[in-house]
Parts: C-alpha cells; sequence; structure tokens
C-alpha cells in the first residue's frame, strides 16, 4: 500500500517540476537566457536523485505536449514547430532515465499524441517519428531503451545485441592551453576509471526487473540480492535480460506477456540463488536508482590532420579482427585480391596483422577495381545521413566530436573529405563503423555568441557555431552554453576531484551523444588557386566549410587605418582609391532564374566569401549559397552578391593572400586566380559499364544531392 504522506506530498513536487519545465521551455523561446543549458541539466539531475519523480514529469510532458499541438494548428510559419523539439528530447530522456514503471496509459497518451505531429514538416517530423518508435518500444518491452543505451555504451558483449560505441573528443590544440586541456581530460575521462563491468551489469539487471514489473519488484532487496551473488552469476542473468528482451522486441506486442513473465521468473530465481527475502520491512513503492553511466570517452588533442582517419582505420581493423572466422576470412581473402590484382592463397594469422597494417598506409586500389556494390554503400550512407533516416544499427557506431573554433571544423572538413575519397576507392570503414560527428564550440577568444533569431557579423571564429543555433534553437541552448562553461573549468583545475556542478560539461556531452541524432548537413566548397612564383604558376586545390578571406597585402594598411575612424569622419571622406579592379565571373543566384554574369567588379582591396544555409536565411531560393563580399577601403562602397560558383582574378599583376575557416596555418600567398564551386562527393560517382570515356549518370543520381557535406548532429537537424 502506498504511503498517504507521499500522496499529500505529490501536488508539490509536480508543482515544482511544472516551474522547472516552464522555466526551461521559456528560455528556448529566448525569454530567459540567464541560464542557457543549466536548467535542462537541473531537471535532469533531479530526475537522477528522485527517479519517482519520472510518472509526473511524463504527465507534465504530454501536457506541454498538447499545447505545443494547439499552437501549431492555430499559428502559421515554423516557429510553433521548433517549440515542439525540446518537448520531444525531454520526453524521451526521461523515459530512458526512469527507473520507476510509467503506466501504460501514459505510454497510450504520449503514442496518441505524437501521432499527431507525424504531419508536421521535416525534420520535425523525423524527430517525432523517432521519439514515436522508443516510446512503442518501451510501451512493449518495458527497460529496453536503458538496456540497449547501456549495452552498446559500455561494449557489454552478449550475442543477442551486438551493437557497440566508441566515443572520442578530439580538441584542437590551437585552442586548448595545456591547463585548460588537463582540466577537460580529467572531467571527461573520470568516468572511465571509476568503470565497473560487473556493476554496470548488476544495475542493468535491476532497472530492467523494477521497470518491468513495478510494484511487484521489491528493489532495495533485489539490490541485495544481486549485490550477494558472484559475478559469473550476474553476468548469467544479465545475458538472460538481454535474450528475453530482444525475443520480445522481435515478437512485437504479441511478445510482451511472455516477456512480463520471464523476468518475474528471473526476478523469483535471483532471490532464491542469494537466500534474500522479502520482509514487511521492504517498500515496493520505492524506486532503486539506476541512473544511466556516462560511456567510456577518450580525449586527444588533434594535431595532425591524418590522426582521424588513423584512429578510425585502427578501429575498423580492431572489430575486423573482433568478428566471426568466417567473416574475417572473407575479408582477408577480399584484401589479397584487390590489392595484388589476382588470387593468392590465404594468408596466416600473423601474416594478416601485417597486410591489416599495410592498407592503412597504402591506397594502391584503384578506382576500377571497387565493387559496384561498395560504390552504392557510401551513396546509401549519403542518404542515411539526412534528417529522419532510420539509425544504423548493422555496424559498430563511432561518434567523433570536435571541439573548438571554425579552424576546427575545417580541419574536420578536410579530413572528411579524404576518408571519402579513400573510402571511394576501398571501402575500409564503410562496412565496419558508422560514423556519426558532434561539435561542441569552444574558443580561446572572448566573443559572444550571436542570439538564434539574427545573424550577425561580429561572431568570431564560432560562426558555424551560431548558425547552428540559429537553425536549431534547442542547440543553441543546450550546447552553444558550453563554451562559457569549458572555459571555468581551467580555474578549477586545481580542485582533487570534480564535484557534482563541474559534472555538468561531462552530462551534457552524454545528453548531446544521445537525444543528437539529426545531422546538419554543412555544404563543403571547393577552391581552386591559381598562384605565381618567380614567373612559375602552380596550382593548389582546398577545401573550405566556413570563411574565405583574400586581400591584398598592399591595401591592408589602408583598411586598417580606415576602421579605426569615426564612421561620421569616414562617410566625409573624399578618398578615390578604394582598392583594385578585379575580374569576376559568377552565377547569380535568384528566386525565379540562375542568370550568368561577367564583368568587373568595384573597387576592392579584399573579398569575404561565408557559405550559407537555405534553412538558416529567409527569401533564400531554397539552395545553399555562398554570400560575396567586396570590401573597400571605405566600408561604404562595399559590394554583396550571392552565387554558388564564383571566379576571381586579380589584375595589373597584384596577388592574393587567401585564408580558408579563420585559419592562419592555412593561408596561401601570391595567389592570382581562385574558382569556387561546391564540392562533389566522391562517393557519389558511379562510372557506368556502358561507356568508357565519359561518366553516366545512374537513375538514383537525380534523388541525390551530390555536393559534399559536412554532417553535423544536433537535436533538429535540417531537411532542405
Amino acid at each position: 500500500m502506498a504511503d498517504p504522506a507521499a500522496d499529500v506530498g505529490l501536488p508539490t513536487v509536480e508543482s515544482s517540476l511544472r516551474n522547472n519545465l516552464q522555466a526551461l521551455f521559456k528560455e528556448v523561446n529566448g525569454q530567459s537566457t540567464s541560464q542557457k543549458g543549466m536548467l535542462r541539466w537541473r531537471v535532469e539531475k533531479k530526475l537522477e536523485s528522485d527517479p519517482s519523480c519520472s510518472v509526473s514529469l511524463v504527465r507534465l510532458l504530454l501536457q506541454e505536449l498538447e499545447k505545443k499541438l494547439e499552437a501549431v494548428s492555430t499559428t502559421h510559419g515554423t516557429r510553433p514547430y521548433e517549440h515542439v523539439i525540446p518537448v520531444l528530447h525531454t520526453l524521451y530522456y526521461v523515459v530512458i532515465q526512469s527507473g520507476a514503471m510509467i503506466p501504460s496509459s501514459l505510454y497510450q497518451t504520449a503514442y496518441e499524441r505524437l501521432i499527431k505531429l507525424l504531419i508536421l514538416p521535416k525534420p520535425y517530423s523525423a524527430v517525432a517519428l523517432s521519439t514515436l518508435r522508443s516510446i512503442r518500444m518501451e510501451m512493449i518491452t518495458p527497460g529496453s531503451l536503458y538496456q540497449r543505451r547501456v549495452t552498446a555504451e559500455q561494449r557489454l558483449k552478449n550475442e543477442h545485441y551486438t551493437l557497440q560505441e566508441k566515443v572520442f573528443v578530439l580538441a584542437d590544440p590551437a585552442v586548448f592551453s595545456p591547463r585548460l586541456e588537463a582540466a577537460v581530460r580529467g572531467h571527461l575521462e573520470a568516468s572511465g576509471s571509476l568503470r565497473n563491468t560487473a556493476a554496470v551489469r548488476r544495475a542493468a539487471v535491476l532497472r530492467v526487473l523494477q521497470t518491468g514489473l513495478g510494484t511487484s519488484c521489491q528493489s532495495s532487496g533485489l539490490a541485495r540480492a544481486l549485490e550477494a551473488l558472484e559475478d559469473h552469476v550476474v553476468e548469467k542473468y544479465f545475458q538472460e535480460v538481454v535474450a528475453a528482451m530482444e525475443q520480445s522486441i522481435q515478437g512485437g506486442a504479441g511478445g510482451r506477456a511472455k516477456y512480463l513473465n520471464r523476468l518475474h521468473d528471473m526476478y523469483g530465481d535471483i532471490l532464491t540463488a542469494s537466500k534474500e527475502e522479502i520482509t514487511t520491512a521492504d517498500d515496493c513503492t520505492s524506486v532503486h536508482c539506476t541512473a544511466l553511466p556516462a560511456p567510456e570517452i577518450t580525449f586527444l588533442l588533434w594535431r595532425q590532420e591524418e590522426d582521424l582517419w588513423n584512429l578510425l582505420a585502427n578501429l575498423a581493423l580492431c572489430g575486423s579482427r573482433n568478428s566471426s572466422v568466417d567473416e574475417e576470412t572473407k575479408d582477408r581473402r577480399h584484401s589479397v585480391r584487390s590489392e595484388d590484382g589476382g588470387t593468392q592463397p590465404d594468408l596466416r594469422e600473423r601474416d594478416f596483422d601485417y597486410r591489416a597494417q599495410a592498407l592503412v598506409r597504402n591506397r594502391m586500389c584503384a578506382f576500377k577495381n571497387m565493387k559496384p556494390a561498395d560504390k552504392l554503400t557510401l551513396m546509401s550512407e549519403k542518404i542515411e545521413a539526412s534528417p529522419g533516416s532510420s539509425p544504423d544499427r548493422r555496424r559498430h557506431a563511432t561518434r567523433v566530436v570536435v571541439m573548438g573554433d571554425d579552424r576546427v571544423l575545417g580541419r574536420l572538413a578536410r579530413a572528411y573529405h579524404s576518408i571519402r575519397e579513400r573510402e571511394s576507392k576501398r571501402l575500409v570503414l564503410t562496412k565496419k563503423l558508422n560514423l556519426q560527428l558532434y561539435y561542441i564550440p569552444v574558443t580561446d577568444m572572448e566573443a559572444p555568441l550571436c542570439p538564434p533569431d539574427i545573424p550577425c557579423q561580429g561572431e568570431g571564429r564560432l560562426s558555424l557555431a551560431s548558425l547552428l543555433g540559429r537553425v536549431d534553437p534547442w542547440y543553441n541552448s543546450s550546447i552553444n552554453s558550453l563554451p562559457a562553461a569549458i572555459s571555468k573549468l581551467a580555474g578549477k583545475h586545481n580542485q582533487s576531484e570534480p564535484s557534482p556542478q563541474n559534472l555538468y560539461l561531462l552530462d551534457t556531452l552524454c545528453y548531446y551523444l544521445r537525444c543528437g541524432t539529426q545531422p546538419v548537413n554543412l555544404p563543403l566548397y571547393s577552391v581552386k588557386m591559381t598562384r605565381s612564383s618567380c614567373n612559375v604558376s602552380s596550382v593548389v586545390e582546398e577545401v573550405f566549410v566556413s570563411h574565405l578571406e583574400a586581400e591584398l597585402p598592399e591595401f591592408r594598411h589602408l583598411k586598417e587605418k580606415s576602421a579605426k575612424e569615426p564612421s561620421a569622419r569616414r562617410k566625409k571622406s573624399t578618398v578615390d582609391v578604394f582598392g583594385a579592379v578585379m575580374s569576376v565571373s559568377y552565377t547569380k543566384i535568384s528566386v525565379s532564374k540562375r542568370d550568368v554574369v561577367k564583368g568587373e567588379a568595384s573597387m576592392a582591396c579584399g573579398v569575404v566569401i561565408t557559405p550559407e544555409l537555405a534553412a538558416g536565411t529567409s527569401g533564400s531560393s531554397g539552395k545553399d549559397y555562398l554570400n560575396v563580399r567586396f570590401d573597400s577601403v571605405n566600408p561604404g562602397h562595399n559590394k554583396q552578391i550571392q552565387t554558388q560558383n564564383i571566379s576571381i582574378k586579380t589584375l595589373e599583376e597584384r596577388t592574393l593572400s587567401v585564408c580558408l575557416d579563420r585559419d592562419s596555418r592555412r593561408t596561401y600567398t601570391n595567389v592570382q586566380r581562385i574558382e569556387i564551386c561546391p564540392f562533389l562527393d566522391p562517393g557519389c560517382s558511379i562510372r557506368s559499364r556502358f561507356s568508357v570515356s565519359s561518366e553516366r549518370e545512374p537513375p538514383l543520381s537525380k534523388y541525390l544531392d551530390e555536393v559534399l557535406s559536412l554532417p553535423i548532429n544536433t537535436f533538429t537537424g535540417v531537411t532542405i
């Protein structure tokens, strides 16, 4: 029988939770910005400390969802859709973190309201569909979301659910000082040093039984019983729980009763094996805390661009060695046949290790030797990178989080292009790893991020973080609030161990990894630079994602001097020299048509080019584009155009200094001509078997965006 005192206090608890949720959602709406991200974290910690409040939280979130549905039906535009996203992600996280049994009636209400959201446009309907699938699976098989998440993140081996995850955090040394690096490393890797696999299995078994059996399970007695059992016995019950769960998921609604009966039998067997007795003093309404543990995180300084490829290739090779004997033998024979152009006898095991290492270093396989099926695998992976696609559970998930400013995303763009180019010649990673990319902004400059509703020019080196915040307000609230928190960690590094307040970074990262499943595809642009030095011309091909700045060095001092002058004095200036003449050819972007425009730009001393997402701006033509600004010595004579392709050539034997993605390490001098266009994905080109001299587009290509994009996971995603 439930405690009457608890029933009296229930309205007070719900009132406090309601106030917390209202403050959280007002923050996303821009009505409160004083504690960005912290409110969500506090709700999460409250649930962790008191799992029994999860039922009240689910009830309140469903009430909020009903309000959002009414707002969507009565308001035009996309703003009401954005307000649905925080409620959906909070509902999912409460369900996965809840240790209490949530009534079927609440799940049914959630299911009915989520169904109504499927009429929303993408990507909002995609998030609703993902939440709907999770709620339905948890409704049929209680504890499945937690069990699968723990099994994958903690890399717990079993025969029934083999998906495993690995998390790497790559930090830019240009931003992370030694002191900040040590502080962040200590906070992110602290959970790994305290990990106990046996304890994780005990918590997983306890969580599933108390979630599935509800008041029929005495949580404190079960916890004592599991502690009394030896580790190998606990592992046996863990394997039984996973087997029962996967059979229930495959069986659908018809397997729920059998699943719950198996849980009840296991519950009795555990108590019998441990000789634990349930007494009347044990409270059957209490819920034992089984918080979702943080995954193992590997923190690295990203010093060389090639480090990412080596990291992923080594992980893929380790996964290959852990696969079945038949699959490994097949891969071994294929590697010999592909590299040597013929069939050779099978290698011994130690010889295969040497051959596998050589495979990482040497890319000798030609394009023509790649199987058409492998080529289609790359194309299907690109389709899966779009918001709303179902997650790929056939491969190990590798989650790579980059920390830094625009410069680290520029490096990631180069590395990602290199990976796609290598994979287009020989599949090494794609068949084994499901690569997911995440971005946490960190800067060594005191430049505040822009408000989510308006673009701004003075955003320093965090322009892409501001862009992601504009297209995804929940990312802006949860992730763009981290730079200030991270910068404070360096000053607290002297503490012997992280305090609960300092777990904010780790908890937020875990939340991002678990809920940030919808990618924003940042288009990559190819830039071909023709350089001239000592009457010798050379061509350099590069890629950029956030920013390109080209300037005439001889006008730099005039531009800096003009920038320091007051604006009123600048307007009265009668200086006629504004820069040099540049020959410009570009394709004009408009809503109605695209016209080729050739001519000369006005006098300019430099050019600033920034990519823009069509989804992040109003009044665009529905396509991503480049915003090109020709800077004059006098800013009043600046000129802007929008295009997707542009060619700029200097005249009068002048040369440009070009800097990519605000990274001084990627500066090119003596540049006479730059040609910019969208970068085509190497994995989306299939040579027709009927044409030798040219490539013929397959029927699938007309439905596929062939531009190479950098898929950064967010909470909402963008669908064009």
